[in-house]
C-alpha cells in the first residue's frame, strides 16, 4: 500500500496530533503520578523498578505483533483505525482503574494490584500506539512534509509535558487534597477519559483505504504459528537496513538515559534545594517541567524543524543533541540550594535532547520505510514503527529499572524527612552523567548516517516509476 502524493491538509495534521497528545500525556501523567508509589504509599526501590520495567518489557514484546497484525489486516476502514479506536478505550479504562490505591490496603497489596492493572494499561497502548504511528508514516511520501507532520503532531503531544508537571502542585496542595494519594485517584478518572477522547481523533477524522481485496498474510489463530515467524523475518530484515539500526540504536540510548533519572528532578529539587521541605519546594519540581516543555514547544521544534530543511536531518539531530548535553553539564552547576531560578537558564538547552530526537527520527524512519519497499517492495509501516517504538518502550523499561537500582545504590530512603548528603551527591551526578553518556554514544552512531534528502528523493523516484509500470 502506497503512500498518497497530495499534500497534507493541516487539519489531518491536526487530528494526528491529537492522538500524540494521548500518547505523551499517558506516559507524562505516570511520570507524575508514579511519585507517590514511593513518596506516599512506602513502596521501596526494588518495587518501582518492577513495576516500571515489567510491564514495559510486555509492552516492548506486543508491539512488534500488534504491528504484524496492522499491517495485514484486511479491512473496509483499513489497516489501521479500528484499532486506533479500540486501544483508546482500553487505555482510558484502564488507567483510571490502575491508580485506585488506598493506604489501608498495604504496601503488598497495592504493589500487586497497581502491577496486574499495569499489564492491561500497556496491552492497550500497544493496540493503540503502533497502527497509531503507522498511520503518521502513510500520511505523506514527501521529504520536508513527513518533517512538517511530525513537528506538529509533536508540538501538540509537547503540550503534555507542560500541563502535566502542574498536577505536582495539585498533589500536594492540601487545599485541593488530603493527600496525594487521595488526589492521584481522582486526577486519574479525568485523565483517562479526556485522553481516552483524544486518543480516538485519529480513528475518527484520519480515513484509510479499504483493504478487502489485499493479499495479506492470513491473520488466523491456526497460522499464528506462521505469523509469528513472518515476524521474526520482519524484524531481521528490518535491522538488515543500516540507516534504520542506527535510528533504533541512537534512540535506545537517549531516550533510556533520559528516562533513568527523570524521576530524580522531583528529589533533586525537594531534598537538595529545599532540604526536604515539600511544601517550600512549591511549583519548582513543576516549573523544571513545565518550562522545559514550553521551551520545548515554541522554540526546540520550531529551530529543530527549521535546520532540517536547511541543512537536513542528520546535522539537525547532531546539533540538537549537542546543545543538549551542554544543558546537562549546566545542571551540575546551576542546582544551587537557595536560588532554585538557577537551574531555568540551562531548560533551553537541555530541551532540545527529547525535543528535537522525536520530530526528527519520526521524519527519518519513514525515509527507511520507503527504502524497505524498494528493496523488499511491500509497505511494512506497522512493523518498522513497531520495532522503532520497541526499542523506545524497551529502553524506557530498562530506564524504570535502572531507576529503581540507582536509588537503592545511593540509598534513597522511602518516604524520609531528609536523605543524606552522598545520596544527594549521588542523584546529581547521575542526572547529568548517564544522560550525557547515552546521548555521546547515539551521536558517534549517527555520525555516518547517510539517507539524505537527496538519496530519498531518488528513492521516491524509483518508486514511483516501478508503480507505473506495474499499472
Amino acid at each position: 500500500m502506497s503512500t498518497t502524493t497530495k499534500k497534507v491538509s493541516f487539519g489531518q495534521k491536526t487530528a494526528f496530533g491529537f492522538g500524540m497528545l494521548a500518547n505523551q500525556m499517558f506516559p507524562a501523567v505516570i511520570s507524575i503520578f508514579i511519585v507517590v508509589l514511593v513518596q506516599d504509599l512506602g513502596f521501596p526501590g526494588w518495587m518501582w523498578g518492577i513495576v516500571s520495567l515489567a510491564p514495559r518489557i510486555f509492552d516492548s514484546i506486543t508491539d512488534p505483533i500488534m504491528g504484524f497484525i496492522s499491517d495485514n489486516t484486511k479491512s473496509r476502514w483499513g489497516r489501521r483505525r479500528q484499532y486506533v479506536f479500540l486501544g483508546a478505550i482500553i487505555m482510558g479504562i484502564s488507567f483510571i482503574i490502575m491508580w485506585q490505591l488506598y493506604r489501608d490496603y498495604g504496601v503488598n497489596y497495592n504493589f500487586a494490584y497497581f502491577l496486574f492493572w499495569s499489564f492491561i494499561f500497556y496491552l492497550g497502548l500497544t493496540i493503540f500506539s503502533v497502527p497509531y504511528v503507522a498511520m503518521g508514516y502513510e500520511m505523506s511520501d514527501r521529504f520536508h512534509e513527513r518533517t512538517d507532520i511530525m513537528a506538529v503532531a509533536q508540538w501538540i503531544g509537547q503540550w503534555a509535558w507542560v500541563i502535566a508537571p502542574w498536577f505536582w502542585v495539585i498533589m500536594y496542595d492540601t487545599s485541593w487534597f488530603e493527600s496525594a494519594d487521595i488526589a492521584v485517584r481522582e486526577l486519574a478518572i479525568w485523565v483517562g477519559l479526556i485522553c481516552m477522547f483524544f486518543a480516538m481523533v485519529p480513528a475518527l477524522f484520519i480515513k484509510g483505504e479499504q483493504t478487502l481485496d489485499k493479499d495479506y498474510s492470513p491473520l488466523t489463530i491456526r497460522n499464528i504459528g506462521g505469523s509469528l515467524k513472518e515476524i521474526g523475518k520482519g524484524f531481521e530484515e528490518a535491522f538488515k537496513s543500516k540507516p534504520f539500526r542506527k535510528l533504533c540504536v541512537s534512540t535506545f540510548f537517549i531516550f533510556n538515559a533520559f528516562n533513568t533519572v527523570a524521576g530524580f528532578t522531583f528529589f533533586i529539587i525537594v531534598y537538595y534545594l529545599f532540604k526536604g521541605d515539600t511544601g517550600a519546594a512549591g511549583v519548582w519540581p513543576t516549573l523544571f517541567g513545565s518550562v522545559g516543555a514550553l521551551v520545548t514547544t515554541f522554540l526546540v521544534i520550531p529551530a529543530v524543524t527549521s535546520m532540517s530543511k536547511k541543512m537536513g536531518k542528520k546535522k539537525a539531530f547532531l546539533i540538537s543533541q549537542g546543545l543538549s548535553i551542554v544543558g546537562y553539564i549546566m545542571f551540575w552547576f546551576l542546582f544551587i540550594p537557595g536560588k532554585p531560578y538557577m537551574f531555568l537558564f540551562a531548560l533551553p538547552f537541555f530541551s532540545f535532547g527529547i525535543g528535537g530526537l522525536f520530530t526528527l527520527m519520526m521524519s527519518m524512519t519513514a525515509d527507511v520505510i520507503d527504502l524497505d519497499e524498494l528493496n523488499t517492495g511491500k509497505r511494512r509501516e506497522g512493523i518498522f514503527g513497531a520495532i522503532y517504538w520497541w526499542m523506545v518502550k524497551f529502553g524506557f523499561a530498562i530506564a524504570g529499572g535502572l531507576t529503581g537500582t540507582i536509588l537503592s545504590i545511593v540509598g534513597f530512603t522511602s518516604g524520609a524527612e531528609f536523605q543524606p548528603p552522598e545520596t544527594i551527591y549521588g542523584l546529581r551526578l547521575f542526572f547529568s552523567g548517564l544522560p550525557i553518556f547515552g546521548t555521546l554514544i547515539a551521536i558517534y552512531i549517527m555520525w555516518d548516517y547517510d539517507l539524505s534528502e537527496k538519496r530519498a528523493n531518488e528513492i521516491r523516484a524509483e518508486l514511483e516509476k516501478k508503480k507505473l509500470s506495474n499499472d
